[in-house]
C-alpha cells in the first residue's frame, strides 16, 4: 500500500516537473523564434484561402500561397491607404479649425485667472502676511519641498523618455527584420503545410496524435473565433459612433468614428481616449448640448462594449459566457492589459485539453490506471 502511493507521488512529481519546464522551455524558445511563430500562425490563418485556390481554382500550391499573401498584404494596405487618406483630410481640417478652439481656450483660461485665480491668490497672500516669522518659514519649507519632489520627478521622466527614444528608433530595424522573417516563414510553412502534418503525425504515437488533433482543430475554432470577436466588437463600436456623431452633425464624422473604432482594441481605456478629453473641451468651450450629447454616446458605446464582450467572445470562442468573464477579469488582474487576451486564450486551452481527455489520461498516468 505505501508503495502504492509512493509510485503515485513519484509520478505526480514527475508530472508537475514535465508541466514546468515544458513551459519555461516555450517561454524562452518563443523569445528567439518568435518570428517562425508568428509565421505559423499567419500560415494556420491564411491555410483555408491556400486550399480555396489551390482545389477550388486548381492552382498550383505554392502560386496558391504566394497568392494569398499578395491578397492579404494588399487588403491590408488598401484598409491602411484609406485610412491614411481620412486621417490626413481630417488633419487639414482640424488645422484649420484648431487654432480658433486654441484661441477660444487661452481666453477662457484667462477669463479663469483674471475673476477666479488672482482673487483668491491675493486672499492667500494677506492670509499669509498676517502669519507669524515662524509660520511663515514653515510654509515655505514645505512649498519648496513639494517642488524639488516636483522638479526630481520630472527630471526623472524627461531623463528616462529620452534614454529610450534610442530603444525605440533601434525597434523599427528590428520589426522590419522580425516581418521579412515571418512572411518567410509563413511561405515555406503554408508551401509544405500538408507534408508537415503528415510528418509531424507520424512523429506521435497514435493516442497523442488523435488528442493533438482534437487541441489543433479545438484551438484553431477558438483563434479565429477570438479575431471574428475582435472585429465583430470593434465593428458595432465604429458604427454606433457614426450613427451618433452623424446626428449630432459633427464634421469629418467617418474618419473619427473610424479613429475612435481601432482605439476601442486597447483594453478598458478604449474609446475614452478620445471622448473623454474632447467632451471636457465641449464643456470649457461652453458648447454644452454636444458635451451632452457626447457623453450619452461614450455611455451607450461603454455599456454595449461591456454587454456584447462577454457574450460575442463566448459565442465565437464557445465558452460559457460566465466563465469567460471571469478569465477577463482574472486575466486583467494578473496581467493587465494583456491578460484580457490571455485570459481566455488561457481558458480556450484548458477547455480544449479538458474535451480532449489530456486531464483525465494524465489522472489515470499518476493514479497508475491502464486504459
Amino acid at each position: 500500500m505505501n508503495q502504492t502511493y509512493l509510485d503515485r507521488t513519484f509520478r505526480l512529481l514527475f508530472v508537475i516537473l514535465l508541466a514546468v519546464v515544458t513551459i519555461v522551455s516555450i517561454f524562452y524558445l518563443s523569445k528567439i523564434t518568435y518570428p517562425f511563430i508568428i509565421g505559423f500562425l499567419i500560415a494556420f490563418i491564411m491555410n483555408p484561402l491556400v486550399n480555396f485556390f489551390q482545389y477550388t481554382c486548381k492552382l498550383p500550391r505554392t502560386f496558391a500561397v504566394v497568392l494569398s499573401i499578395l491578397l492579404i498584404l494588399s487588403v491590408f494596405a488598401g484598409l491602411i491607404t484609406l485610412l491614411i487618406a481620412e486621417i490626413v483630410a481630417g488633419a487639414a481640417y482640424l488645422a484649420d479649425v484648431v487654432p480658433k478652439h486654441i484661441d477660444t481656450l487661452i481666453e477662457y483660461i484667462e477669463n479663469i485667472f483674471t475673476a477666479q485665480i488672482i482673487p483668491f491668490y491675493n486672499k492667500i497672500a494677506s492670509l499669509f502676511n498676517n502669519l507669524e516669522t515662524g509660520q511663515q518659514d514653515t510654509i515655505i519649507a514645505n512649498i519648496k519641498n513639494v517642488g524639488e519632489q516636483v522638479g526630481t520627478k520630472m527630471g526623472d521622466f524627461i531623463q528616462g523618455f529620452f534614454q529610450k527614444i534610442p530603444i525605440i528608433l533601434s525597434w523599427f530595424p528590428n520589426a522590419a527584420s522580425v516581418l521579412i522573417f515571418s512572411l518567410l516563414a509563413t511561405f515555406f510553412i503554408s508551401k509544405d503545410w500538408t507534408r508537415l502534418a503528415t510528418k509531424f503525425g507520424k512523429i506521435l504515437p497514435s493516442r497523442v496524435h488523435r488528442s493533438s488533433k482534437t487541441v489543433f482543430f479545438d484551438l484553431k475554432k477558438a483563434l479565429l473565433g477570438f479575431i471574428k470577436a475582435q472585429l465583430t466588437l470593434v465593428s458595432i463600436t465604429t458604427v454606433i459612433i457614426l450613427i451618433g456623431l452623424l446626428i449630432l452633425r459633427v464634421d469629418y464624422a467617418i474618419t473619427i468614428a473610424l479613429i475612435t473604432g481601432i482605439v476601442d482594441i486597447i483594453p478598458y481605456l478604449g474609446t475614452g481616449l478620445i471622448f473623454i478629453p474632447w467632451i471636457i473641451y465641449e464643456m470649457i468651450t461652453g458648447q454644452t448640448g454636444i458635451a451632452i450629447g457626447l457623453s450619452v454616446l461614450y455611455i451607450i458605446v461603454l455599456v454595449q462594449r461591456q454587454i456584447m464582450e462577454p457574450k460575442i467572445l463566448s459565442t465565437s470562442i464557445g465558452l460559457d459566457p460566465l466563465a469567460t468573464l471571469i478569465a477577463l477579469f482574472v486575466g486583467f488582474k494578473l496581467m493587465g492589459f494583456l491578460g484580457l487576451l490571455i485570459g481566455p486564450v488561457t481558458l480556450v486551452i484548458i477547455s480544449t485539453l479538458n474535451r480532449a481527455n489530456i486531464f483525465h489520461d494524465v489522472w489515470n498516468y499518476i493514479v497508475g490506471k491502464n486504459n
